[in-house]
């Protein structure tokens, strides 16, 4: 089964290419399952439906969370279904099981005025302000992920025409525009970055640390943490939740959802809809103003 599982992990990369993070999370999970299996007594290539429901009940033992147990599942399945493909076994023993359930978590997010605040706490004195500036600017203007965020090299932007391309889950490529103040914000960083070049000199990552280097997914979201704390908005912000804004905001002005799920990297418009909310004042306005018996 290592071996295989090997393999597997092997076709995700270089065939479905799959994020590392993604590959990462199905190789603990299988190897969960295969720790699973010894203890039972169980050959991996003699499992049955009965087996993996018994594996489940004990991942619900552990108190895991449905989304945690969803996706060792699809691990599972998708694992099964490549070893059907290579004729390493006959069936697929996770193809009729069901997905559980998954809870319906409302994400944190902010209203519009909350943002704008949040926009005007970061100062312009030093390089490191001026990055702050951008990087919150930027992720407002684009909704894009923390990592993609922390991803983009300067050739990925023309600020002329403010878009930035973005790569996203699975290597995909898009381009997402921005407006004029994240311009602003990007063109003032990007005068002040050479002071934040190490000895090495500039490199291709737009955002740096105070050493030169690029700047970390932790970083962004302390950075994030840091500047929330300086508002009075009191729930927890994450990076993640100014994305939500971004998409709930863009519905809520009347954008449509397939536009917002290009716009995000969503392959599928129901993980969109997540992302998306409008309060209900807002709601019976549209109502109000678009219904022709209202």
């Amino acid at each position: 089964m290592v071996k295989a599982i090997s393999e597997f992990l092997l076709f995700l990369r270089h065939e479905k290419n799959a994020s590392s993070h993604t590959i990462a999370a199905y190789g603990r999970d299988l190897n969960q399952l295969i720790e699973f299996l010894a203890e039972a007594g169980v050959a991996w290539n003699k499992v049955d439906r009965i087996v993996l429901r018994r594996f489940m009940a004990y991942l619900y033992d552990r108190d895991l969370k449905k989304s945690s147990i969803g996706r060792k599942l699809a691990a599972i399945r998708s694992f099964y279904d490549f070893c059907v493909r290579r004729k390493l076994i006959a069936a697929n023993p996770a193809e009729s099981l069901a997905t559980p359930r998954q809870e319906r978590l409302v994400p944190s997010f902010l209203s519009e005025a909350e943002v704008s605040m949040l926009l005007e706490v970061p100062e312009t004195g030093t390089p490191a302000d001026l990055r702050d500036r951008a990087v919150l600017e930027l992720f407002y203007a684009t909704g894009v992920r923390v990592s993609e965020l922390t991803g983009m090299n300067l050739d990925d932007f023309n600020l002329g025409d403010r878009f930035v391309r973005v790569r996203g889950k699975g290597k995909k490529e898009r381009i997402v525009p921005f407006g004029r103040k994240a311009a602003a914000a990007m063109a003032d960083y990007l005068r002040a970055r050479p002071l934040l070049c190490g000895e090495e000199g500039p490199g291709e990552a737009v955002f740096l640390n105070r050493r030169g280097g690029r700047l970390s997914q932790r970083s962004v979201q302390r950075l994030v943490q840091k500047y929330i704390r300086k508002t009075s908005v009191a729930r927890k912000i994450s990076p993640h939740s100014l994305r939500h804004s971004f998409a709930s905001h863009l519905l809520g002005r009347g954008a449509d959802l397939r536009v917002i799920q290009e716009l995000l990297g969503h392959s599928s418009l129901a993980t969109t809809q997540k992302y998306t909310h409008v309060d209900l004042k807002q709601l019976m306005a549209t109502y109000r103003k678009s219904h022709p018996r209202s």
